[in-house]
């Protein structure tokens, strides 16, 4: 994607706050024609796999991020204020994504950051950020234990990290609302399940496989694969020899592809389902639109397109010129930013028209009390930093392309 540049005019600093207050060349009709003035510059971070071969998620999320921040700054939403995003590539690796952390945390214009898409990834920066009182908001995150802790499952839920929110709704919902689908109204009762032994991997398929046996499903097999392979016939082969009729892969596209193709050349007479990272385009063109046909994802949200609160968001984007699709996050990401905004002006807003010097913990505490209509519906977030919104979509790939079937909350 390529980078859009954000005029810039001054930063004013005080000795114990940023100041906000005209100066003498600021237009007040707005200034550059678009808003993009002002006295202050808050930089918003943004960390995603940017190269790589989740790119295409992680560049809509940029593009996404990109827009809100330019919306904002055309409303000059904050009054004194211009928004400039910084993006980091993370290529899904959490050691890049902790070192994205300690560049974020070390510039002190950045009040907040978007991101990242893979909730490994997530785990590395969560301490680097908290102890900076730095706030993160995830648009992908979907793993339970970045909130809630690792024992959420057994009740014990404890949240570690106060700086840490997401716009996008867990797999504690996720898998099992793919569970009921599955049993009760795709009629699989027999299942195969993999996983990438990844923390959104593992975690999504744990959460799929114990709703699936409560439902009376059978579990014929399980494996775990290492995802950077591409040779999956020893795996293919299990399959078919299972007698399994649904294959749940808790994993993302790159391997997904691949693994359903080959499985599907083995012989195996199965329907391959996964979360919200098989749901892209990408997944198509890797299994082959033959053999992915008939195949379903999981996603959060209800489909952006259906949405009466996303139709700015769709037309701003196509007429903004991004090259890449926003993908299954771009609402999630556009979402995500404005969260941030929305707590940068409240700090503004209650503090007279200032950002004082300990700004950061300021607009943790001012996220956690945020709640707008956004892109994706109302935008507020649990005593976890949680969303609210528990809505999911399942989408089954039909002539080439994923379409949605039905969408929900789990256990309605």
């Amino acid at each position: 994607m390529r980078n859009r540049s954000l005029l810039i005019l001054t930063t004013a600093v005080t000795a114990g706050a940023l100041t906000l207050t005209a100066c003498g060349s600021r237009d007040d009709k707005g200034g550059a024609g678009n808003g993009d003035s002002g006295d202050v510059t808050v930089t918003i971070g943004l960390d995603a796999p940017l190269t790589g071969e989740l790119s295409a998620l992680g560049l809509g999320i940029k593009n996404s991020a990109d827009l809100a921040v330019k919306t904002a700054n055309k409303k000059q939403y904050v009054k004194g204020v211009t928004f400039k995003l910084e993006s980091l590539d993370d290529q899904a690796q959490p050691s890049a994504g902790q070192q994205n952390a300690t560049k974020f945390v070390a510039d002190k214009s950045v009040l907040g950051v978007v991101g990242p898409l893979n909730s490994s990834v997530a785990e590395s920066m969560q301490k680097v950020f908290d102890d900076a009182k730095l706030v993160q908001v995830s648009p992908a995150n979907t793993n339970p234990a970045l909130s809630q802790g690792v024992n959420w499952s057994t009740g014990d839920k404890k949240r570690a990290y106060k700086s840490y929110f997401r716009t996008a709704t867990t797999d504690a919902v996720q898998g099992p609302f793919a569970a009921q689908y599955v049993f009760n109204e795709a009629k699989k009762t027999k299942a195969f399940i993999i996983d990438d032994k990844k923390t959104y991997g593992a975690g999504l398929a744990g959460t799929f496989k114990g709703e699936f046996e409560k439902l009376g499903g059978k579990v014929l097999g399980t494996e775990h694969i290492n995802p950077d392979t591409r040779d999956f016939s020893a795996v293919a082969t299990k399959v078919k020899s299972s007698g399994a009729d649904v294959v749940y892969y808790g994993g993302e596209y790159p391997a997904a592809g691949p693994l359903a193709k080959q499985i599907k050349e083995a012989g195996a007479k199965v329907t391959v389902v996964g979360g919200d990272a098989l749901y892209s385009p990408e997944y198509v063109k890797l299994a082959g639109a033959a053999a992915a046909n008939g195949d379903i994802a999981t996603s959060v949200g209800a489909p952006i397109e259906s949405l009466a609160s996303a139709k700015e968001f769709l037309a701003d984007y196509k007429t903004g010129g991004y090259k890449e699709a926003y993908e299954a996050y771009g609402g999630y990401s556009y979402d995500s930013t404005w969260s941030i905004i929305e707590a940068v002006k409240k700090v503004v807003d209650g503090n007279n028209g200032k950002l004082p010097e300990d700004a950061r913990a300021k607009v943790v505490e001012a996220l956690q009390g945020v709640s707008f209509e956004g892109v994706t519906g109302k935008v507020s977030f649990d005593e976890f930093g949680d969303t609210t919104n528990k809505q999911l979509t399942v989408y089954k790939v039909e002539g080439g392309a994923f379409k949605p079937v039905k969408s929900g909350t789990f256990g309605n």
